[in-house]
């Protein structure tokens, strides 16, 4: 399947660079674009992609792909818009889009929106046991803890090819173009810590979202939102889940924290089962299931791993989707269900805290 790449950023050299190189049984870049034509030559150079642009326009008119994959920082409501109009499948990254109006504005057409941590091996099988268990009314509580370094710790390993001939005033009305979008979301007063929580959620909290739709489906209620320390900071949300139980997440920005760590634990009816994610730029680093149960009087643990990479699976889907008409684990529908979830988390924040909140999240 013939492919364009829109970014050639940190997790397009860190992750998908390597992947599509050794799945060539699959995927043929044809294209690339970036902002920065230095990152474009470097991915293009990489991957056999003789085109290289540094206008989604350009290279949408141009076509010879099938589809797109979109890994562009920020939102990608307008680009997956444009690409999708154009007539292309579209995977596209978290987030799909920072307002609910971007996802109501995209065309009928084939989209996935990729949350990678849905395809990784041991979020399956615990999917699969829990279904075994019961499924949702066998959850008492859902509880997730996220230890994130900075993203230059993270990255340090990858020597990333470095973007520095991107216009500066380019690059401005790009970041005001975001908060604009972000005030539509949230409404133009609301302030910086409502739009920081809000930047969270939609960038590194939405992979727990994500989670919790498979495992139970979205929190219809937020109960509580709390942020400490200086931003990002330290967020702790709760609040019911849909069907039985409660869910919580404590997310911590860490500077300097030696190493990536999150670990979402499902607590049933019968014992626990907990799943421990490494840092996610880690090629084939196996996330850990530990499944613990009863039985003769004492408590049995059982770990199971499996070093498939995650991200690998999901382009792999992304194959299956575009050419047999498997359905994706998030589409359109999924990913909005995701920036609600967002929006509620920010208005539960702001309401706790006195500040104004407004827009769609009002």
């Amino acid at each position: 399947m013939r492919i364009a790449l829109v970014g050639c950023g940190a997790v397009t050299q860190a992750v998908y660079v390597p992947l599509l190189s050794r799945r060539r049984d699959l995927f043929e870049v044809s294209a690339v674009c970036d902002l920065s034509r230095t990152l474009a030559d470097a991915v293009g150079d990489r991957l056999g992609a003789a085109r290289r642009y540094t206008a989604l326009e350009e290279m949408l008119a141009d076509g010879g792909f099938d589809a797109v994959v979109m890994l562009a920082s920020g939102s990608h409501g307008e680009a997956v818009r444009q690409a999708m109009t154009a007539g292309y499948a579209v995977l596209c990254e978290k987030p799909l889009a920072l307002t609910r109006a971007e996802v109501a504005a995209l065309p009928e057409g084939r989209l996935m929106v990729g949350y990678m941590k849905q395809y990784d091996p041991a979020v399956r099988r615990a999917e699969k046991l829990l279904a075994e268990l019961g499924g949702p009314e066998a959850i008492r509580s859902v509880e997730v803890v996220v230890l994130h370094p900075s993203g230059e710790s993270q990255l340090a390993f990858a020597n990333l090819t470095q973007a520095r001939d991107v216009d500066p005033g380019l690059l401005a009305s790009l970041r005001a173009a975001e908060r604009e979008l972000v005030s539509r979301a949230l409404g133009e007063p609301a302030p910086e810590p409502v739009r920081n929580l809000y930047g969270v959620s939609l960038g590194s909290i939405c992979h727990d979202l994500s989670l919790l739709r498979r495992f139970t489906g979205s929190p219809t209620e937020i109960s509580y939102v709390d942020t400490w320390g200086p931003a990002p900071g330290s967020i702790e949300i709760s609040g019911p889940l849909p069907v039985r139980g409660r869910f919580g997440i404590r997310w911590h920005y860490l500077e300097d924290y030696p190493a990536y760590r999150e670990t979402v634990a499902v607590h049933h009816d019968h014992g626990s089962l907990e799943l421990v994610f490494p840092a996610p730029y880690l090629m084939n680093a196996p996330t850990t299931l530990t499944v613990v149960s009863g039985g003769e009087g004492g408590e049995s643990r059982t770990h199971w791993r499996d070093v498939t990479e995650a991200f690998e699976v999901q382009l792999a889907a992304f194959h299956a989707f575009v050419n047999d008409g498997e359905p994706p684990f998030t589409d359109a529908g999924g990913a909005l269900e995701d920036i609600v979830t967002a929006q509620r988390i920010a208005a539960r924040y702001a309401v706790q805290q006195g500040l104004p909140v407004g827009g769609e999240a009002a």
